[in-house]
């Protein structure tokens, strides 16, 4: 019967493994799928997390009235989880903001951040710091960033910030018992401006289930913020109007272009440790106006409009098609039965491509608005996709969320503000607003208007980073975003709150449940497979193994 155990235990333990690992699978289906995102726009660029610009946004600044601020994200869907590498930038990547003053769709002024990296790991930790961090330079701090800020205006470059430190990833409140405290740190002033390099809250709200037939076929898939949560890596810079502006005269030449871009060389695959970048700088992300790679260009030439530059998008039929005769609408009409307005979309062609100049006669009554057309100044116009804002706009002293579409003419698509409801205004522009069609049956949108954290009242603006998993929902409920240790844990309330008691935390405990199964099963499978030693302790002594 001795022989016979081996082969028993044998056969009990891969079944337990078996077993355990269908569990497993089950419980990884189970946990809430953040994979599919707009953010993650294009084939390539999807593979490439810290290079795919994310966002682009572009407004006076509401208390320095005579600056712009720009911002731009990258990194999308940073699970504050993600250690214990987290979310540096691309060392050696080229991290560009552009701005056209003339209209001819080349950048008049670049500012660009340039990343190092200072890893003092080494072979002695796998943590990112070993202790409270409470300041860019803590000894903790084990992995840092630097970053060079350059401008380079028409052709010619100068450094702005040298070896200036980022504030790092939000690791969570143990670590970094005041995160805003280092975003305050990390916002530096150059000359006239600001600049700000770190982490912080996805800006962009909205129900990302847009991508399963509009919402469910039949809008009962909204009202869920998909980014709640989720973190991204921001750059900004606050940079005087008169500055901006052509011949550097806002009253003659108001309006400026806006879009972002990300460079990287080629990596080298070698063996582990040895991998290098090589060659020269290829443009591989690009963002201006929002969600037009996502649903306006098609599948095949998203990878291709990634790589190009704004003055070649109107040299390029498969593109401009798409603009003039977009897809979104037939398909509303197709899920809901809602109209499409006819083409071409003369209307779209301006926001998208133009700037609202009321060239398209009476189909936008908003007047002349954002065109680098309308600048004194300008002598050369290229049609190009960007993000265009008039300067001379005056402040809105209470915001519509749905900017133009809403009365609000400072707001989306005249430069973007944080809190422009970009998806509703968008969707309601395809279905013809702007053109008095009737977009009654939208009006309601994603269901999702705003953003789950506040936005600040000063330079950057944007929201603290996260440090809370996103697969629990503790918005509001557990620590607040100021993470004052005072007041005590989440889980004060108890075990029996993470499975459906009393607590206020929501739990996902299907998966948590079944992947506790899988993990005891594989224990198990692995125990009896384990190899057994040739001989066995008896009281001290040893004697020869049975088995």
């Amino acid at each position: 019967m001795a022989s016979r155990q081996p082969a028993l235990r044998r056969r009990v333990g891969l079944a337990f493994i078996a077993t355990g690992a269908t569990l497993a699978t089950t419980a990884l289906t189970l946990v809430p799928n953040a994979i599919a995102s707009s953010h993650r726009e294009a084939p390539l660029i999807a593979g490439m997390p810290a290079v795919d610009n994310t966002d682009v946004y572009a407004f006076t600044s509401p208390d320095a009235q005579d600056t712009v601020t720009f911002i731009a994200n990258w990194a999308p869907f940073s699970e504050p989880n993600g250690g214990p590498n987290f979310y540096p930038w691309a060392e050696g990547a080229h991290y560009d903001i552009n701005i056209d003053s003339d209209g001819d769709a080349i950048p008049n002024i670049t500012y660009r951040w340039i990343f190092n990296t200072d890893d003092r790991r080494g072979t002695d930790t796998f943590l990112y710091n070993n202790g409270p961090v409470e300041t860019l330079d803590d000894e903790n701090l084990l992995f840092r960033q630097t970053y060079d800020l350059i401008e380079i205006r028409e052709g010619k470059g100068r450094v702005l910030l040298d070896n200036q430190l980022a504030a790092p990833s939000n690791v969570g409140p143990a670590s970094m018992p005041d995160y805003q405290g280092l975003v305050d740190q990390a916002t530096v002033s150059y000359g006239p401006g600001k600049a700000f390099a770190g982490q912080a809250d996805d800006s962009f709200f909205l129900d990302l289930r847009v991508f399963d037939l509009l919402y469910g076929g039949n809008l009962s898939e909204i009202g869920q913020d998909t980014l709640a949560g989720y973190n991204v890596n921001t750059l900004a810079i606050q940079v005087p109007k008169s500055d901006l502006a052509l011949k550097n005269d806002v009253e003659r030449n108001p309006v400026i272009g806006v879009w972002s871009d990300t460079e990287q060389r080629t990596l080298n695959l070698k063996s582990a440790g040895q991998s290098s970048r090589e060659g020269g700088p290829v443009q591989v992300s690009r963002l201006g106006m929002p969600l037009v790679n996502e649903v306006v260009i098609p599948a095949g030439l998203k990878d291709a409009f990634n790589g190009i530059t704004p003055n070649v998008d109107a040299t390029i039929p498969a593109v401009v098609d798409r603009v003039v005769d977009p897809e979104l609408p037939k398909l509303i009409e197709k899920i809901y039965g809602i109209p499409a307005p006819a083409a071409p979309r003369n209307d779209i062609f301006e926001i998208f491509l133009t700037g609202i100049t009321n060239s398209a006669g009476d189909e936008i009554q908003v007047g002349n608005l954002n065109s680098q057309m309308d600048n004194a100044d300008a002598v050369k116009f290229q049609p190009s996709e960007m993000l265009r804002l008039n300067m001379k706009t005056p402040v809105t002293e209470e915001p519509n969320r749905l900017g133009v579409l809403g009365g609000d003419l400072q707001g989306f698509p005249n430069g973007r503000r944080l809190a422009d409801d970009v998806v509703d205004i968008e969707i309601l522009a395809l279905e013809g607003e702007l053109r008095k069609a009737d977009t009654s049956a939208l009006k309601g949108g994603d269901a999702v208007n705003q953003n789950d954290d506040s936005f600040r009242d000063n330079f950057p603006y944007v929201a603290t980073a996260n440090n809370e998993a996103v697969n629990v929902a503790l918005r509001g409920e557990g620590r607040d975003k100021d993470q004052d240790s005072d007041k005590g844990s989440p889980f004060d309330e108890g075990i029996f709150a993470l499975f459906g008691g009393s607590g206020d935390i929501s739990f996902p405990t299907t998966p948590v449940v079944t992947g506790g199964a899988a993990l005891i099963l594989l224990a198990s499978g692995g125990w009896m497979l384990r190899r057994r030693p040739d001989v066995l302790p008896v009281r001290g002594s040893v004697v020869p193994s049975t088995e």
